[in-house]
């Protein structure tokens, strides 16, 4: 749950008391014009906004009642709890799709030994709907997978933490139809097993994967609020706000 979110960059303002509460165990989308302030919102959900030198928010982000940002949460326990996924496939090259699924535990001081090891492999490459493709080869670099089966690693590796929440900032904007279609399937499987909070252009693609959406805009030279917050079916058939109608129906953005 987010509560009051206000963000900066400097002293630009790009979102202004941002409330927004993402169900457990539902698929949230985000939607909106671009420059709208969906994907900051999405980095502060994991504490990556903090990581930018100019930027700053107030407000909280709670998870079970637990704010993320009071300063007893340590980062590592916040970034296991929430995952997340990037808009470009980013698998480390150096490492194998092997040694890739399960980076994170390293980074989130989780112990495993071989065989515990071997099997959260294969669980998560399962989960993401990869391990059927790269089983015989998982020593293999992960960056000479395709572009769609990067991508579907990277899930597999937030996957191997075990995180509450995953976050996916347009996970199919550089991937071709079939990868699409096998990223939103991994999405429809992971359902009810994790909180998914996903920021995507396509609304068809809103409809298709998500239980709610979240609409953003931000007028011009004002930061970005929500206008609409509710279920999908609802929000693209009948949008309480005639804003949400011309942008569902392609009228702007």
């Amino acid at each position: 749950m987010a509560d009051s979110i206000t963000a900066w960059f400097g002293t630009h303002k790009v979102l202004d008391r941002v409330s927004l509460t993402m169900e457990t165990g539902k698929v949230t989308a985000l939607i909106g014009p671009s420059g709208c302030g969906k994907s900051t919102f999405l980095r502060i959900l994991n504490r990556m906004h903090e990581m930018v030198p100019s930027a700053s928010l107030s407000g909280e982000v709670r998870l079970d009642g637990s704010d993320l940002y009071e300063r007893s949460q340590r980062l590592t326990w916040a970034r296991r709890q929430v995952g997340m996924i990037f808009q470009k496939p980013n698998p480390f090259p150096a490492m194998s799709i092997y040694e890739n699924t399960i980076a994170a535990l390293n980074l989130t001081g989780v112990r495993a030994n071989r065989e515990q090891k071997d099997q959260l492999v294969e669980d998560s490459l399962r989960k993401a709907s990869l391990w059927d493709e790269v089983k015989d080869r998982l020593e293999q670099p992960g960056g000479g997978l395709s572009g769609g089966q990067q991508q579907r690693l990277c899930i597999a590796r937030a996957l191997a933490v075990a995180p509450r929440v995953l976050l996916m900032d347009e996970p199919c904007s550089a991937l071709d139809p079939t990868s699409t279609r096998r990223v939103e399937e991994t999405i429809a499987q992971l359902r009810g097993q994790m909180t998914i909070v996903i920021v995507t252009h396509n609304m068809q693609q809103a409809a298709r994967v998500s239980d709610e959406c979240a609409f953003f805009l931000a007028a011009q030279n004002t930061p970005g609020v929500i206008v609409e917050h509710g279920d999908t079916g609802a929000m693209f058939n009948n949008p309480q706000d005639e804003r949400t109608f011309d942008y569902v129906n392609g009228r702007f953005g």
